[in-house]
Parts: C-alpha cells; sequence; structure tokens
C-alpha cells in the first residue's frame, strides 16, 4: 500500500503538483502555541500567548482560561458540523414526498419516530406523519424550554448523572450559542466551568444532532443492512467512467448513486467509449453508501488527493465536512472535474452546482452525464491505477447487529431483541469486552499505522471491535472487514465470528453514525441491568484530527464510556486543563481520556481498562 502512494508521488512530481505531505514539511514545526492551546485572540487586544515572562493574557486570563476557552469553542464547533448536518436532512425529510425525488424508505422507523416524540400516526398518510416528525425534530434546534429528547434513551443512571451534573443539553443551538457566548472577552475563565459547557455541548450533538441525523438518514434511504463491497484505491476501473463521490451529506450523494445506475446515461457511458459508469465514494459518503447499496470505497480522509492523483477520475464531487481545499489545483493537473455542491463548503477554483432537494436527481443525471463527456479527456499517460484492494462486509448498525444475534441465541422467543447473547460471551470471558475505534487519519502520525496496530492487537486479544469514519476504512484496506480476517483472531473472538457469522470488527457507518455506538452501549449496559460506566466498552481515537472529533470523544466520556486517544488534545499548555480531561471529567460522568501517542502502549492501557470494568463487575 505505501509503495503505491510513493508511485503516486512521484506522480504528483511529474505535473508540479503539491500534496498533504509536501505540506505538512513546510508547516513544521508547528507553532507551539498552537499547539498547547495557550495561544488567544478573542478580541483585539491581543493575540495574547502565555510564556515564562507573560502568564496572563492583557485582561488577565492565564493558560487555564484560554486552553478551556479554545477547547470549548472547538467543541462547539465540531457540535455545529454534525447538527447542521442534521438540520440538513431534516429539512430533505420535510419535502419528502410520494412522487419527489426523496422518499420514505423505512417507514417502520419513522412510525417508531413518531410515537417516541407523540406524534399521532393512526389513520394518517405516511408523507404527513413525516412532514409532522420533521417538524418536531427541527425544533430541538431552537426549543425555548426543555432538554434535549433522545437523552430519555439513555440508561436511568446515566440520565439522572446529567441532571444531577446539571450537563442535560437544551437546544442544540442555544447551547452551540451559549459556548462561544461563555468565551466571549469578558466572561468564563473558570476551566472546569468550561469543561462542563463542553460536555453539555457535546451531548447536544451525540444524543441530539448526530442521532437525529443518523435516524432521519435512515428513515429516508433505509436502515442500512449487510453488504458485501470493496475497498482501496483498486476500486478505480482503467476503462470505465470514474466518479467519485466525497464528504458527509447523503442527501447528495444518493441522487448521484441513482443517476449512475440509469441505463440511458450506462449506455451513454457506452457510446462514448467506456464500459460503463464506476461511483466510489471517499470519507464519510463512502460509508454511507457502501452500507446502503455495495458502493465501493476508494480509501478514507488522506486518500483524497491520491485519488485524483491516478489520473484516471472524471469528476469528484463534494458536499461538506474533511475536504481539502487543495483538490481544485490538484484536478487542473489532471482532466478531472471538481464539482462543489454545498452553499456551506465554497472552494475557489471549483465548479459550483448547488444542490437543490426539488431538482437533485435531474441535477445529479446532469453531472453524470457532464463526467461521460469528459472521459474523452482522460490521458493515458497520466493513468496509474493501483491494483491494491480488498474485500468488505459492511452494514452493521444496532438492529443488523440485533439480528444477526438473534440468529444464534437458544433463549425464549421473549428474549429475542436483546444484546444477552454477547453480554454472555463477555460474562464467560469468550469476549473480554468491545471498542469503539472511529476518527480520521492524521499527518501528525504515520498515517492509518496506529489503527492497523491497536486493531490487530485487540483482536489477538479478544476484543470484539466496531467502528466508524476513516477508522472503518483503515479497516477494510487492511482486510480486517473480510470475515476471513476472523483467523487473526484470538480463540473466543474467532469463535464468535463463526458461530455469528460476522467479520471481527463491525463497520457501523459515517462518523455521525457514532451516535449508533451511544446505542449499542447503552442497549448492552440495559439488557445487563447497569449502567454505561459499568460495561467493558470503551471508546478509541488513534489519530483523530477534526472539531468534530473533539465532540465526539465528549459526548463518548459523556455517556460514560473512557476514551484513548493517540493525538494530544491542544491544551497542554494548561496543566489544569489536563487534570479536567483526563481525570476530572470522570468525578462528573464516571468516565475521561487516556491519552498515549505511542499505538502499542495505547493498546495495554485499553486492554488494562478493559480488564478493570469486568473485575469491578466480578467477572
Amino acid at each position: 500500500m505505501e509503495a503505491d502512494t510513493a508511485k503516486l508521488r512521484e506522480q504528483a512530481c511529474s505535473v508540479c503538483a503539491e500534496t498533504w505531505e509536501d505540506r505538512v514539511k513546510v508547516q513544521t514545526p508547528h507553532c507551539k502555541f498552537g499547539e498547547d492551546g495557550i495561544c488567544c485572540k478573542n478580541c483585539s487586544m491581543g493575540p495574547c500567548r502565555i510564556t515564562p515572562k507573560a502568564q496572563r493574557g492583557i485582561c488577565g486570563a492565564d493558560a487555564h482560561a484560554i486552553a478551556g476557552r479554545n477547547y470549548l469553542r472547538t467543541i462547539a464547533a465540531g457540535t455545529s458540523a454534525h447538527s447542521d448536518h442534521a438540520r440538513e436532512i431534516l429539512h430533505v425529510l420535510h419535502r419528502s414526498s410520494a412522487d419527489g425525488n426523496y422518499r420514505i424508505r423505512d417507514e417502520a422507523k419513522l412510525i417508531a419516530l413518531a410515537k417516541e416524540y407523540g406524534v399521532t400516526t393512526e389513520g394518517r398518510d405516511i408523507y404527513d406523519i413525516a412532514h409532522e416528525v420533521a417538524e418536531v425534530g427541527l425544533q430541538e434546534f431552537g426549543k425555548s424550554f426543555g432538554t434535549q429528547n433522545f437523552i430519555k434513551r439513555a440508561t436511568p443512571e446515566r440520565q439522572k448523572v446529567w441532571h444531577d451534573q446539571d450537563i442535560e443539553p437544551r437546544a442544540i443551538d442555544r447551547e452551540i450559542a451559549t459556548a462561544l457566548h461563555m468565551t466571549h472577552m469578558g466572561n468564563t475563565a473558570d476551566a472546569e466551568v468550561l469543561i462542563r459547557q463542553g460536555l453539555r455541548t457535546s451531548i447536544a450533538n451525540g444524543w441530539g444532532g448526530s442521532m437525529l441525523g443518523t435516524e432521519v438518514t435512515d428513515i429516508l434511504f433505509g436502515t442500512p443492512t449487510v453488504r458485501n463491497t470493496e475497498g482501496n484505491l483498486g476500486v478505480l476501473e482503467k476503462d470505465m467512467v470514474n466518479v467519485v463521490v466525497h464528504g458527509h451529506d447523503p442527501a447528495f450523494s444518493e441522487m448521484v448513486v441513482t443517476a449512475a445506475e440509469v441505463k440511458e446515461l450506462v449506455d451513454y457511458a457506452k457510446s462514448k467509449g467506456a464500459k460503463g459508469i464506476n461511483l466510489v465514494g471517499l470519507c464519510c459518503t463512502a460509508n454511507e453508501i457502501a452500507m446502503r447499496h455495495g458502493v465501493r470505497m476508494a480509501g478514507n480522509f488522506l486518500q483524497q488527493e491520491n485519488v485524483i492523483l491516478t489520473g484516471a477520475v472524471e469528476m469528484m464531487c463534494v458536499d461538506v465536512q474533511c475536504i481539502f481545499p487543495a483538490l481544485s489545483a490538484l484536478s487542473e493537473c489532471f482532466h478531472t472535474k471538481f464539482v462543489t455542491s454545498s452553499p456551506i463548503a465554497r472552494i475557489p477554483g471549483s465548479l459550483y452546482i448547488e444542490f437543490k432537494p426539488e431538482t437533485a436527481f435531474d441535477q445529479a443525471k446532469d453531472l453524470i452525464k457532464m463526467a461521460i463527456d469528459n472521459f474523452q479527456n482522460r490521458d493515458p499517460n497520466k493513468v496509474f491505477i493501483p491494483a491494491t484492494k480488498q474485500t468488505a462486509t459492511v452494514g452493521y448498525p444496532c438492529e443488523q447487529i440485533i439480528k444477526h444475534l438473534d440468529g444464534v441465541t437458544n433463549s425464549h422467543v421473549d428474549e429475542l431483541g436483546s444484546y444477552r447473547p454477547a453480554i454472555d460471551a463477555i460474562k464467560a470471558g469468550v469476549l473480554r469486552g468491545a471498542v469503539a475505534i472511529v476518527g480520521c487519519n492524521n499527518p501528525r502520525v504515520r498515517p492509518d499505522y496506529s489503527h492497523f496496530e491497536i486493531m490487530k492487537e485487540l483482536l489477538q486479544n479478544d476484543v470484539l471491535i466496531v467502528a466508524t469514519g476513516c477508522a472503518a476504512q483503515v479497516a477494510t484496506k487492511a482486510g480486517l472487514l473480510d470475515r476471513e480476517a476472523k483467523y487473526l483472531c484470538g480463540a473466543g473472538l474467532r469463535r464468535v465470528c463463526e458461530l455469528v457469522n460476522i467479520p471481527p470488527i463491525l463497520h457501523m457507518g459515517a462518523c455521525v453514525d457514532i451516535s449508533r455506538m451511544m446505542l449499542l452501549a447503552t442497549g448492552i449496559a440495559k439488557d445487563w441491568g447497569v449502567d454505561t460506566t459499568q460495561i467493558p466498552v470503551v471508546g478509541c481515537a488513534p489519530e483523530w484530527m477534526s472539531e468534530k472529533a473533539v465532540s465526539i470523544a465528549n459526548y463518548v466520556v459523556s455517556t460514560g464510556l473512557d476514551v484513548y486517544l493517540g493525538i494530544e488534545p491542544q491544551v497542554k499548555g494548561s496543566t489544569q486543563m489536563m487534570e479536567l480531561i483526563t481525570q476530572g471529567t470522570r468525578k462528573i460522568t464516571g468516565a475521561g481520556y487516556i491519552i498515549n501517542k505511542d499505538p502499542h502502549e495505547l493498546v495495554k492501557t485499553i486492554l488494562d481498562g478493559i480488564e478493570a470494568k469486568r473485575a469491578a463487575l466480578g467477572i
């Protein structure tokens, strides 16, 4: 795989293009003040930075206040990204109709959500129900009173923790606004208070925006089911029109996937000398369409430039989040058309076509036709498609995990639909526990290496892994989403994989779907009769990168699950903040961060943490 990357780097040099590797070199060393979180530019008296000689900013804020404010702003930004994603998909649900571009694919989930919201369903048209559910969902962003609806899904013990600690999230937008107000010049300078608001804001994401985004996406496009697919750059085809969708918004990618299957367009591609249309995904969009359609995945975050460097991509269409602005200049070195589609992610040099729900399918067909017309402009001398690709089994939301467990349990029928079989396996020691591995890859470390090493060692130690986002695609590239990867596992996990017919790593979706992991952990805890903080389940983000990841890590901690990090949060200039995120949050939620940049050392602490949970449960 690294040999292929080296070849693509040569390709970049041959066309005088720069890549993230080049930009890392000129950005190194990174700003020490920024790394430590002790630079403040929240007013124009500064910027101020903390040094041994200048231990307070002009207003008097110290390192703890500055690092705390910066950290809270990061959480607020991450929460806004996932929650705005949810808001957009709720508007799509509100526009859905029986004869429109967007229709209801999972009526049962819609009815269940309607009942949870108190929306009348009896004798009503399914789209009338959908529109009212969308309206109730949209109220979660700006409701004047009360708290988020979905926090009632948590264990009773967890709800009590949030209530007693005064971190129950109110309206999503209110928590984001409160976080920004608190960090405005002249407001909160107490690091612990800032951390508490960070926890509350993050819960508004994980148990609010993200959970809404996942629920409504399932309603519109279908709850994912188990599918076989392939991953890595080898999914590109030399003799086909290659179209790449990249980003995070399934409302956009679903239409492009559908358009690529239109017979008239496939025939048109053949008339232009191609054998057909090959649509593949990148980043979290890849996860979304892989688990609903089996579409192949070209790669994760740091492979986005490599995809264009193959010289074989006719079009890359992007929506929002994790998109390199560098892609527009890189595309100009080849024949690739780089299309942006959202007013949230405008990039200079791109072809901007704003995607609108009412015209979505026609726009998608126009894009596919444009890509086909571009096929003849491909330069064969610039084409290098690595042969590397791996088979993968994807699509394990909570519903599919329950279905698989039901298929092997000998329990009485009344116990079907529970996590009891998994709990029994953990109690018996066949499984030691489970780890949710999430997050991006990051050039601050050797990309993907930490993910792979940690995954490999956990599997050898009979720890089941659930994965989302770019971490799930690392598992794909390493062949760990293949059922045959069971031979890399310890005897206990291998037996579970054989019995349940699953790969040792379960693909749960995109990064917004980490909310599924919270429901999985909560379901296990409820069936066990304990709180989430007691079960031998933890989170791990070895190579996290974005502001979204900081918000995610905080809502996982808020749910009572320890989070193991391989990249240090940018607060280490404050001893108080470092103590708060590793130990202080344990007094509030029962969980915190464990940080180690060495993946082998980090996995040892994960295993120790799981065994400590087991011992506390007496198993």
